[in-house]
């Protein structure tokens, strides 16, 4: 299931259920269920749980799940925020069918507890949370009960990934149907737990009608699509891609990606160089081949001799006039483009520049910022805004795909397809992991990967790769770890045909 939808598209997805026959209160029935079910599988029978409901469905689903529970040998108490007589139609019928007490949601009802079920508020909060509700998460916390969280732990947007002003930190969330853009976005995951998204009779059919647009960013949603081995094939089958160093003093950052784009897989590779660093790069590099130029408004004539179709410019090139004009001169061709580091912030004081050069290009582009960069790229572009929100706003001002890094990445496009992250890891912020990053999409569109596939792709290679590896990981050791990766990816592709 790798779609991720906002409460928007969830709600659609309810109500299209419900018009395709399903009964409203089955889905709730269904919802509670699945939350006591959670439960069970994590505490044991007799443990004394008070369950927290809210006045909409989510509390709803808080009344079936304490229904479930007390059957099933745990300790009940049930609070709710309001008065029944306040509840939605199908969080009332709940309500009725909850034979016990229902007491007042305050600080005194969760004297005793040893779990909470968080079902105050779900994927439709719109405010801060404040009041009771406020009161309630500062002394769960607090007491540091485990919380078991219906669709969403309350304060957490379940769309945007932003929390409204505070929230439960769950150790478990249950969600329904699909997982929701909050559930993997940050700061709302580290709030989430575990989540486990379960059917309750939504049929997949209504995905057609709702068309969500964001992913999770996993093989399957991109691997068809991944560069094929043959038999028969040879080097030139696989394209060749070029990455431009910059001045002798910083070459390293080339070479790097360099090599990442040939360990995944394109046929050839070369430095672009000038004259000035040509013996630096000459003397650490052997597959790779180098590729001199005069100076930086020749680089296309220089990558086009040699039949590049896909060019990386950026990694250590320096904020300079040179950069720019070998930005451009990287646009001016047909290949795919890659521009990173440098390369994006070469244009800070005229993002204009850059962006009037992407559009209209028929081969594609693919800009890498991380979130520095993004600031310096885009400052028209609200910081406030959630980062898918922000990255698809930096994709169409650009009219290129953004890959905008981070430990939720977010691979978007124009037309606002976008796919998020959630297997990184915190060793990758190690310098000169971007540089590998940059080089495997460009090795990847060399190979004719469609660019969002390939960037999609590249990042979650990256992050496997820091997963193989470990801690105490540098940008060094990366491409060596790509062809166990790649391995892994033919298990379930069968990429290499006929080998």
């Amino acid at each position: 299931m790798l779609e991720l939808l906002t409460a928007e598209e969830m709600g659609r997805a309810e109500q299209l259920a419900i018009e395709g026959g399903t009964p409203s209160l089955t889905l709730m029935e269904n919802s509670g269920r699945a939350v006591a079910e959670e439960v069970v599988r994590r505490y044991p029978r007799g443990s004394k749980v008070v369950v927290l409901c809210g006045p909409g469905n989510n509390g709803g689903d808080g009344f079936v799940a304490a229904r479930f529970l007390r059957e099933r040998g745990y300790q009940v108490r049930l609070a709710l925020l309001g008065r029944t007589e306040d509840l939605t139609r199908d969080a009332k019928e709940m309500a009725r069918r909850w034979d016990e007490s229902i007491e007042p949601m305050s600080v005194q009802c969760i004297n005793g507890a040893q779990i909470i079920i968080d079902a105050i508020y779900g994927a439709g909060l719109r405010d801060n949370i404040e009041g009771v509700p406020a009161q309630m998460i500062a002394e769960v916390t607090e007491r540091a009960l485990p919380v078991v969280a219906v669709d969403v732990p309350t304060g957490v947007d379940a769309t945007r990934g932003d929390i409204k002003g505070m929230a439960f930190k769950a150790v478990a969330t249950v969600t329904f149907f699909r997982r929701k853009t909050g559930h993997v976005m940050l700061p709302a995951r580290l709030y989430c737990g575990d989540v486990r998204a379960v059917d309750i009779g939504i049929p997949a059919s209504v995905l057609a009608d709702i068309a969500p647009r964001n992913y999770i960013n996993d093989p399957d949603l991109w691997l068809r699509y991944f560069p094929r081995l043959k038999i028969d094939g040879h080097k030139y089958d696989r394209g060749h891609a070029a990455v431009v160093s910059g001045p002798m003093e910083s070459t390293g950052a080339a070479r790097l990606a360099a090599r990442a784009a040939l360990r995944v897989g394109a046929g050839l590779v070369s430095v672009a160089t000038s004259k000035a660093a040509f013996y630096i790069n000459a003397a650490q590099l052997t597959a790779i081949m180098v590729a001199a130029y005069d100076n930086p408004s020749v680089l296309g004539e220089t990558l086009n001799s040699r039949r590049v179709n896909a060019v990386l410019a950026g990694p250590g090139a320096g904020i300079s006039q040179d950069t720019r004009d070998l930005v451009a001169s990287a646009l001016g061709m047909d290949a795919a483009v890659v521009i990173d580091a440098e390369g994006l912030t070469s244009f800070e004081e005229n993002p204009e520049e850059l962006f009037a050069q992407i559009r209209g290009r028929s081969s594609p582009v693919v800009l890498t910022p991380h979130e520095g960069e993004f600031k310096r790229l885009f400052p028209q572009i609200d910081p406030a805004g959630s980062k898918l929100d922000r990255a698809l706003a930096a994709a169409d001002l650009s009219q290129a795909v953004v890959i905008l890094k981070g430990p939720d990445t977010a691979i978007v496009t124009p037309d606002g397809l976008a796919a998020v992250s959630e297997n990184g890891v915190p060793w990758l912020a190690t310098a000169g992991s971007g540089d590998i990053l940059s080089g495997i999409v460009a090795g990847l569109l060399a190979q004719d990967m469609p660019a969002f596939d390939a960037a999609a792709a590249a990042v979650w290679t990256h992050n496997e790769v820091a997963h193989a590896f470990g801690p105490g990981m540098i940008s060094e050791d990366m491409p060596e770890l790509l062809p166990g990766i790649l391995q892994r990816l033919d298990k379930r592709g069968k990429l290499f045909q006929g080998v």
